[in-house]
């Protein structure tokens, strides 16, 4: 599904990703984590084309992402800060979206699911944050792509808008999509992943499922593993 060899990306004199490997097979739900400056975003980046490498290669669903961009296509992404027309409706951002995507039937259902339909005819500047992350929500699982990217998905949101994302989630995975996901939510990550990647200054630290880790680095919870690793490189 995502295959990334020896990726190298420096902003100035700043390496942000420095020999990263990693490969992310179909189905399942995969989790990137690390602290700040850990290049969690220039990695989402770069396999979404909006950051150019300095050196490595790329291949998403089978294409290298150097010769084409039809791949992107074939992603949903949720970005973690969406900027919104505050001056359009709710309703009709939704409209231009499936202008520009292509029809689809699937954003009526996830109207219902985070109960929006009572802000459809209000304007985008307007809307407080959650209700905002939720038109961000629907606007990325409108469509029925096979991989599916979500930069800090829980933000902004109440707990039961939390709980129907969740399921939202899960019922993506059983339809056999692979869905990438950043958070700092360990209570989340811990209940949907399948499998985490643990970004350290720009390499990967670990890769597994969070049993792996809490074995790995001997603690007895997610929690207590994320900050033995980064007590032990930070202390």
């Amino acid at each position: 599904m995502v295959s990334i060899q020896d990726l190298h990306k420096s902003f100035g004199k700043n390496t942000v990703l420095s020999g990263v490997n990693l490969n992310i097979n179909k189905g399942g739900i995969f989790t990137v984590l690390g602290p700040n400056g850990s290049g969690k975003t220039t990695l989402i980046k770069v396999i979404l084309g909006m950051v150019i490498p300095n050196k490595g290669t790329i291949s998403v669903l089978q294409e290298n992402i150097s010769y084409n961009s039809n791949y992107r296509h074939k992603i949903d992404y949720l970005p973690q800060i969406a900027n919104f027309p505050n001056n359009l409706k709710v309703r009709e951002l939704i409209k231009m979206i499936k202008d520009l995507r292509g029809q689809t039937e699937q954003d009526k259902a996830l109207i219902e699911r985070f109960k929006l339909e009572p802000f459809l005819d209000k304007k985008l500047g307007n809307l407080s944050g959650g209700t905002k992350q939720k038109v961000n929500l629907v606007l990325t699982f409108m469509f029925d792509s096979p991989l599916i990217i979500l930069d800090e998905p829980t933000t902004g949101l109440d707990p039961i808008s939390l709980i129907r994302l969740k399921t939202l989630i899960q019922s993506e995975k059983a339809k056999g999509k692979t869905i990438i996901i950043t958070s700092h939510i360990m209570s989340f990550v811990e209940e949907v992943s399948d499998e985490i990647v643990f970004l350290l200054e720009g390499q990967i630290y670990f890769k597994g499922s969070i049993n792996e880790l809490k074995s790995k680095t001997d603690q007895p919870d997610f929690e207590h593993a994320i900050a033995s690793i980064l007590s032990d490189n930070y202390a």
